[in-house]
């Protein structure tokens, strides 16, 4: 899907190279070490500052940014809200891409999958921190792009809905053939749910490996 090569970015990252395969893998590592511009650089919202990129072996420089995003979207730690209801933010994205939105059970169907059991006429002024964060969330999952990027998309949720929101996503895309890279700080919920962990530190690969048990 990705390859990296020779990748740098300031004295942030340093990659000489790396393969991320389809599904689900997990960036693990402290705070600080690199893992937030990996992203950014994977949705072209920067770009390196030596090497390649690669998606399904094309050059990220040949390929148009709107097209791209489109395709492979990011959910940041703090996601953007916008003035109006749940049913305006989970919709707004359709309608910067000219696409219709939607009935209502179909967006019910969004939030019960996120958790989110509110009104679709609630004002988003009353949701708390991390009911925006699953709200952004669900509006990913209706745009249904090839590839979900999340940084830390259960950051601000209790224990018991952290693991639902990412067993939610682990089955969403398993079923969808969809994938996902996705960096979070629980190691339990990456050895429970991912594919395959790759750990960063200080902008450098300091081992990957697959998930075998999650299959077995």
């Amino acid at each position: 899907m990705f390859e990296l090569i020779e990748v740098k970015y300031k004295d942030i990252v340093d990659i000489p190279n790396l393969s991320i395969s389809r599904g689900l893998t997990v960036l693990l590592g402290p705070s600080g070490g690199g893992k937030t511009t990996i992203l950014r650089m994977l949705n072209k919202m920067i770009s390196p500052t030596r090497g390649r990129i690669l998606f399904d072996g094309k050059d990220l420089k040949q390929i148009k940014s709107v097209e791209h995003r489109r395709n492979v979207m990011m959910l940041s730690q703090n996601p953007a809200m916008y003035e109006g209801t749940l049913r305006d933010n989970l919709t707004i994205a359709l309608r910067f891409q000219e696409k219709e939105s939607p009935g209502d059970d179909e967006l019910y169907k969004i939030l019960s999958g996120v958790r989110l059991h509110k009104d679709l006429e609630t004002p988003v002024y009353q949701l708390s921190g991390g009911e925006k964060q699953r709200l952004a969330l669900g509006r990913l999952f209706l745009c249904d792009p090839a590839v979900y990027l999340l940084d830390e998309p259960s950051s601000a949720l209790d224990d018991d809905t952290e693991d639902a929101i990412i067993k939610m996503v682990s089955e969403h895309i398993e079923t969808t053939r969809k994938s996902v890279v996705m960096i979070t700080h629980s190691k339990a919920l990456a050895e429970k749910y991912a594919d395959e962990i790759i750990e960063i530190s200080d902008g450098k690969i300091i081992s990957r490996r697959a998930v075998y048990e999650r299959n077995n």
